[in-house]
């Protein structure tokens, strides 16, 4: 792998350089910086050497960028742009900044996204950016500085904070119960059941955990939570659903539990983060904001 540092000039140089650049003038760069015409006159020189091509054409008195000269000074510029913006950014707002989360899509729809204008109150200084993944990635390939996780503590290089356990309910339509008699767990073997992907055996389980013989057979499959939920309001099938995802089908009847409908835990969700980035202010402040929040709904 390239080590990208081995190329960066000191930053004083690049300051001369590009004061020179703007404003056309050793005098007047040198001003800027509070230096001697000589020292901002050695600095660029370093740097040409460092770079081994000129930056500039010398005629007489007068100094002209070269073409390498002049694209080197524009994207100089829009750099040391972003530097003097994260400095400011820190000193007038130490405690802000920006926070990349990736969030999975149920988990951010139906808990995270409701309970966010708290934070953002909490946190006025930090801004927000969430963007859906379903499978764990590599925090070095991305740039996230946290991300909602399912499953256990199983993210290499990474710092994780239990969130919540996920209790799942068996669930299903109303019109579909119509067509169907289920009054113990055994009657829900007549029924057409969904299933996610990501919790793949999840009817198994349930089946075995109240006795009975494993059954895994399922009419439809889906990759979305949400997606398998509207299929299950419309009488598809019964649908194994966290349950903090259905709260609200349950209390309008759109969604009925079916008997003994608890169907276990299938893992925990995690906020997880690189291991060098846990002391980012902006991280701080979420996980202190969560860990209160979940304490709040246990």
């Amino acid at each position: 792998m390239i080590n990208a540092r081995r190329y960066l000039p000191p930053l004083p140089w690049l300051s001369a350089f590009e004061a020179v650049a703007r404003l056309g003038s050793v005098t007047r760069a040198a001003e800027e910086l509070d230096l001697t015409q000589g020292a901002v006159s050695r600095q660029i020189a370093k740097l040409e050497a460092r770079l081994g091509q000129h930056l500039f054409l010398r005629e007489r008195q007068r100094l002209t960028l070269t073409p390498a000269g002049a694209a080197y000074a524009r994207e100089l510029r829009g750099a040391l742009a972003t530097i003097a913006s994260a400095t400011l950014s820190l000193v007038s707002n130490p405690k802000g900044g920006l926070l990349n989360l990736a969030i999975l899509p149920a988990f951010g729809t139906y808990w995270l996204a409701p309970r966010l204008p708290r934070f953002m109150a909490a946190h006025p200084g930090v801004t927000v950016t969430l963007a859906t993944r379903t499978h764990p990635f590599d925090f070095k390939a991305e740039a996230f500085h946290a991300a909602i996780h399912f499953g256990g503590r199983d993210w290499p290089g990474a710092g994780f904070l239990k969130l919540m356990e996920e209790k799942n309910v068996a669930v299903a339509a109303p019109a579909l119960l119509e067509t169907c008699r289920v009054e113990t767990p055994a009657d829900v073997a007549a029924l057409p059941r969904l299933q996610i992907e990501s919790r793949k055996g999840a009817w198994r389980r349930w089946f075995t955990a109240h006795g009975l013989a494993p059954d895994d057979r399922v009419a439809a499959r889906f990759d979305q939570f949400a997606t398998m939920i509207a299929a299950a309001r419309q009488g598809l099938g019964a649908a194994l659903v966290p349950r903090f995802l259905i709260g609200a089908d349950l209390d309008s009847g759109a969604l009925k539990a079916l008997p003994h409908a608890a169907a276990g835990r299938f893992g925990s969700y995690y906020l997880a983060w690189p291991e060098t980035g846990a002391n980012y202010p902006p991280l701080v402040a979420l996980r202190g904001w969560l860990e209160h929040e979940v304490g709040q709904t246990a």
